[in-house]
């Protein structure tokens, strides 16, 4: 198949790519062009800027795809500026599980309806990350009843090439005895790993399926899991207190997501316990190397 990535350049994206590549796809990555990536000519390239309806109209309206996957969606107005060009036989929007509004064990895909949420038209500043992705989600389903549409939801993805250091913050200040703020360190957490997100998502685009669907890593860790492991092997103690620097997981509560769906589609997510406290090793070990 002819697919487009809306990104790809970044952390699980490069994971998507690859594994487009190795089931024989044709492959172009759209971005601004800031990125460097790993694949030389085995891609096509495209610079587009998605906030400039000028440039998404240059890149998208003279080529059709059979698949757009869409990673960089943030707002409704993001999200139109692409489909309002797009020529596609499918439409797949990395979402999240911050579009759920109740955070529960066993959230399922149901709860949340983008045919039915009030749509506001906004650009990403407009939003904070959660109602972006929710906006997105509602436009595309809302204004574009042509595409086959899906959004997969993701909960946090934590990975080796992970750009937002959010796991690294807690490793760091625990190695360094800075204070931090953590609202709640017994919320069971889900998480997924970069490989399943990247790989998981290629998955679905030699699928049929539309709606959403999750995609969620077995198994859940507190943070007071993190700060146990860190402690007993580092030997160094958690400083936790209401006027440290705020932690990047704070305001989530213990959740699951329900994984029926990718579950009868034949895919299997790794068990998260396998992999963050690896990840947890490999930070430390870079931070006191170059402390």
């Amino acid at each position: 198949m002819n697919i487009l990535i809306l990104g790809g350049t970044r952390f699980f994206g490069l994971n998507t790519v690859r594994e487009l590549l190795s089931r024989g796809h044709s492959v172009t990555i759209a971005t601004r062009g800031l990125t460097p990536d790993p694949f030389g000519e085995s891609v096509k390239r495209l610079i587009c800027n998605r906030r400039e309806s000028e440039s998404v109209k240059r890149v998208l309206r003279e080529r059709y795809y059979d698949v757009i996957i869409d990673k960089t969606a943030y707002s409704s107005n993001g999200a139109k500026r692409v489909l309002d060009y797009a020529r596609c036989g499918r439409y797949i929007m990395m979402s999240s599980a911050a579009v759920y509004k109740d955070f529960h064990d066993d959230m399922t895909e149901e709860e949340f309806d983008p045919l039915s949420y009030p749509l506001i038209a906004g650009e990403r500043e407009d939003f904070d990350y959660a109602e972006g992705k929710r906006q997105a989600e509602s436009a595309a389903s809302q204004c574009y009843d042509s595409f086959n549409t899906l959004f997969v939801r993701y909960p946090v993805v934590i990975g080796k090439n992970d750009y937002t250091k959010r796991l690294d913050f807690y490793v760091e200040h625990i190695l360094d005895g800075k204070p931090m703020y953590v609202d709640d360190q017994d919320a069971q957490q889900s998480f997924i790993t970069g490989d399943d997100a990247g790989i998981f998502m290629a998955r679905l685009a030699e699928t049929d399926i539309c709606g959403a669907i999750n995609g969620c890593g077995r198994g859940t860790v507190s943070m007071g899991d993190i700060f146990r492991y860190i402690e007993k092997k580092y030997k160094k103690r958690a400083f936790l207190t209401a006027d440290g620097d705020p932690a990047p997981y704070n305001g989530m509560s213990s959740y699951t997501l329900n994984v029926q769906k990718a579950t009868m589609l034949g895919y299997t997510f790794s068990d998260i316990n396998d992999t963050i406290y690896e990840l947890i090793d490999r930070c430390a070990e870079k931070h006191l190397r170059l402390r």
